[in-house]
Parts: C-alpha cells; structure tokens; sequence
C-alpha cells in the first residue's frame, strides 16, 4: 500500500527536527492525498511557513512523481491548493540562515518560499525536489515528443 502525505511527513520529521510548524498537519496532508492523480505516488514530504516573516502560515509541500503539489487546510472547510507540473518549475534555491533555512521553488509564474525550515533537512530537501523533477521532466518530454 502506497504512504499518504502524513506519513511521509512523519518520516521526514522523525529524521530532521526543528522546522517552525503550527498545528493541523494532518489536515494539511489531507488537501494533498485529496489531489493525488490515479497512479501517482508522493514521494517526498515536508512542512514550513509558506512565504517569509509569517510564521502563522504553515503548508504541507508534496513532491510526487508527476508534480509538487503544496496544500493547506483553511478554516471552515476551505483548502489552498499549488500545482507544480515539470514544464513549469524552473529552479530551486536554498537558503541557510543562523537558526532556519529557506527554500525558494522558482516557477515560470511565480516564485513560491518556504520558510522556517530545520537546516539539517535543506540538504536533503533540495536533493529531493531536484532529482524528482529532473525525472519528472524527462517523463514529461517523452509525452509530448510522442504527440
């Protein structure tokens, strides 16, 4: 049976502690596994503060094998959802401060941060979302090659 975005991030945060995030992870992963495609598998997960000097905007941040998908649980039964498809992403950059680190996923639209990461995770966050869209743009060349 394929993990769902809890625990995947359970994974994550058992390995690297630290990062500054708030209540409702469960609910946050929920808008992810809601999303999910038919076949598609997350294969990453984690959690920060969507944006900078907020700390009361926590999102769940999915890397898939098709995609990114970033979720949050609103109150009163709304939810945000991101899409990251492979033809939109453009670069990653990593920032390493004295008590946090920040992400910065660089699109074609817009330039999404996550910030108030645990430094010891940037590492392997960066590793992660890399790898997964650089496969995933090979996959997504191949279909349209195909057309």
């Amino acid at each position: 049976m394929d993990k769902n975005a809890y625990q995947e991030l359970r994974l994550f945060t058992s390995k690297f502690h630290g990062s500054l995030t708030w209540f409702r992870l469960k609910q946050h992963c929920s808008v992810i596994d809601r999303h999910l495609n038919p076949n598609e598998k997350i294969e990453f997960c984690f959690a920060g503060q969507l944006g900078e000097g907020n700390i009361f905007n926590t999102a769940v941040i999915a890397v898939t094998s098709e995609r990114i998908l970033i979720g949050q649980k609103r109150l009163l039964g709304r939810y945000r959802l991101s899409s990251v498809t492979p033809d939109l992403y453009n670069d990653l950059q990593v920032y390493s401060g004295i008590l946090w680190g920040k992400v910065t996923i660089d699109t074609v639209k817009e330039l999404i941060k996550v910030s108030y990461l645990t430094k010891s995770g940037l590492p392997e966050i960066e590793t992660m979302i890399t790898m997964n869209m650089q496969e995933a743009k090979k996959k997504y060349k191949r279909k349209g090659e195909d057309e």
